[in-house]
């Protein structure tokens, strides 16, 4: 009897002693004063502390040197990623925005007009240098995320309702040939001629023509001082066109005869318009960097300074045909240049992003 006693006695003890060693040994695993966890992660201050420096915004000369280079990009790390990723585009991918008034015709004196003469050479000089029409949708891409466009890009606009024959005479050919799309400004008159709307309808479905917002009323023009209640016809009036018209929502607003502001430019903002254009004439884009000017020049008295309301998306600079004619040489070296810049500081900024970056977005990209 006693034996058989002590014998589940001693059983029962040392079932209790194994228990009471795993809880010790679970304890220690998971107790916050573990040796493993007084090891803690560096904090991103000690990170940025220790990382290397990036390099400045890269400037030219070949700029007037009130235009100065905006970046908009605030997160340092996700702009590293975008800019090196090499399914996107490459550093030194340029854009040149041109904004036309009237092509051919009677000269209306706007200096958006080019003869059909110098319209062809302009067409011809650009694609003979490399540039490629885009899109709405590719510009806001690659200005928003770095997405891939040809390095050399140009962006027409047209501004200003046109009928299908003057888009026959001057944009159809290069559509064919190199299937270069044109932007229409498109002015989304209470009255619209029911023709012109059908023609442009037309123009739209068949992929030659993207309309976007220009306004409601093509004599107006927007300013801080212009009223709230014109500020939102032009914009919501241009929406709810746009949806009874071509069942789209513009993405872009080329600002009505040039003007814009603060206020402006932060009702676009809250209706998602995510780019707009001025009539300033500053230089190309690239991705994160937009030439503008934060004073009144002096010299260029009739443009608006646009740095100061800090949204270059929104501010967009562009060329007069005329001026696009003689700058595509230095647009064409400017994006060199800026290519040339990236690599030479490629080594110190993919160290930075190693250093800070890594830790919470992973490894840059690889091919």
């Amino acid at each position: 009897m006693y034996p058989t006693r002590n014998a589940l006695l001693q059983f029962l003890l040392r079932i209790s002693l194994l228990l009471t060693l795993v809880s010790i040994l679970i304890s220690c695993q998971l107790s916050p004063f573990s040796i493993e966890s007084t090891a803690s992660a560096p904090t991103s201050e000690e990170l940025l502390a220790t990382a290397p420096i990036l390099p400045s915004t890269f400037q030219t000369e070949l700029l007037n040197p009130v235009d100065i280079p905006h970046t908009y990009v605030e997160e340092t790390c996700r702009y590293l990623r975008n800019k090196w990723n090499p399914l996107n585009a490459p550093p030194g991918s340029v854009v040149m925005v041109i904004i036309f008034n009237n092509i051919g015709g009677t000269p209306t004196g706007e200096p958006g007009d080019i003869s059909f003469v110098e319209f062809s050479d302009l067409m011809n000089q650009l694609q003979a240098q490399g540039f490629e029409a885009i899109t709405t949708d590719q510009l806001q891409a690659f200005m928003e995320r770095n997405v891939e466009i040809p390095p050399r890009s140009v962006y027409l606009i047209q501004d200003g309702n046109k009928p299908a024959e003057y888009f026959d005479q001057t944009f159809r050919d290069y559509f064919f040939m190199w299937g270069w799309k044109v932007v229409n400004g498109w002015v989304s008159e209470p009255d619209i001629d029911e023709e012109l709307l059908a023609e442009n309808f037309s123009l739209e479905y068949e992929g030659l023509v993207d309309h976007q917002a220009r306004g409601v009323f093509a004599d107006t023009q927007l300013s801080d001082e212009t009223a709230k209640t014109v500020i939102a016809r032009e914009l919501q009036g241009s929406l709810t066109g746009f949806a009874n018209h071509f069942g789209k929502t513009p993405t872009a607003i080329i600002w009505p005869n040039g003007g814009f502001g603060y206020r402006p430019v932060e009702a676009a903002r809250q209706l998602r318009f995510k780019l707009g254009f001025t009539e300033n004439l500053r230089g190309p884009i690239m991705y994160n960097w937009v030439p503008l000017a934060n004073l009144i020049d002096p010299q260029r008295p009739e443009l608006r300074p646009e740095g100061q309301i800090n949204d270059p998306l929104m501010t967009l600079p562009t060329y007069y045909p005329k001026d696009a004619l003689a700058s595509i040489d230095l647009v064409r070296i400017i994006g060199e240049t800026a290519a040339e810049y990236a690599a030479a500081n490629r080594d110190s900024e993919f160290k930075y992003y190693e250093a800070v970056c890594e830790p919470e977005l992973g490894p840059m990209p690889s091919p």
